[in-house]
């Protein structure tokens, strides 16, 4: 079993704060309810899976409806950004869908993710787009589920995962999320702190003495 990194209220910080300096926190309060699209049947079970597995781990729940949304958690996989333009909705439900597909192609980027959110600041609804390059098609699905569902657990500042992977590979080959990430997403949930904070220094001391206890519920 692969240690955890002891990570700093500081690291903590930057896990959740954007390129222009704001910090933003925000877990999901309603169940999870995916659906995705574009994939076979064997690799939505693996999907699904994964996003099961996360939730667990953050010690939410999981439901077969949004009795508001109907699924609130969407994942697209896609060959082409153009293919999302044949999706009816999509503009509605992600504002500026139209520019953001054409920054998109712009950019060659391969994945972009849009939340909503409640009144309270808690994440509402998850957007995930894949554009399925030869990069994230290398990726074993399982993996690629894996990231995708932690990456969507918690509202992520957009740099979080841009030089090391929320993902570890074990000795034998099995692919884990990085224990000090998964250690991360189960505090995050603990039902003391906030679903949504703008404070980043005192939330990060919070989630830090979580993390090192080894366990939530004490500060």
């Amino acid at each position: 079993m692969q240690e955890a990194h002891a990570m700093s209220p500081e690291e903590i910080e930057r896990h959740f704060t954007s390129p222009d300096g704001e910090f933003r926190f925000a877990r999901w309060e309603r169940p999870i309810v995916p659906v995705v699209f574009g994939v076979d049947d064997r690799t939505l079970s693996v999907i699904k899976g994964a996003i099961e597995a996360v939730v667990a781990l953050a010690g939410h729940k999981m439901a077969e409806t949004d009795p508001e949304l109907g699924s609130n958690l969407m994942l697209f996989f896609v060959r082409d950004w153009d293919e999302l333009a044949a999706l009816d909705g999509l503009a509605r439900m992600v504002p500026g869908f139209d520019e953001t597909v054409a920054r998109l192609e712009r950019e060659g980027a391969n994945q972009y993710r849009f939340f909503r959110f409640e009144d309270n600041g808690a994440i509402k609804a998850a957007f995930v787009f894949l554009r399925m390059d030869e990069s994230l098609s290398e990726m074993a699905a399982e993996d690629l589920a894996l990231a995708q569902a932690v990456q969507v657990i918690l509202l992520w500042g957009t740099r979080a995962f841009g030089e090391i992977s929320p993902l570890a590979r074990l000795p034998g080959g099995q692919v884990v999320l990085r224990p000090e990430i998964a250690g991360l997403v189960a505090a995050g949930y603990d039902p003391l702190l906030p679903v949504a904070e703008r404070d980043g220094m005192a939330l990060s001391l919070r989630l830090a003495a979580r993390m090192n206890a080894g366990s939530t519920g004490a500060e």
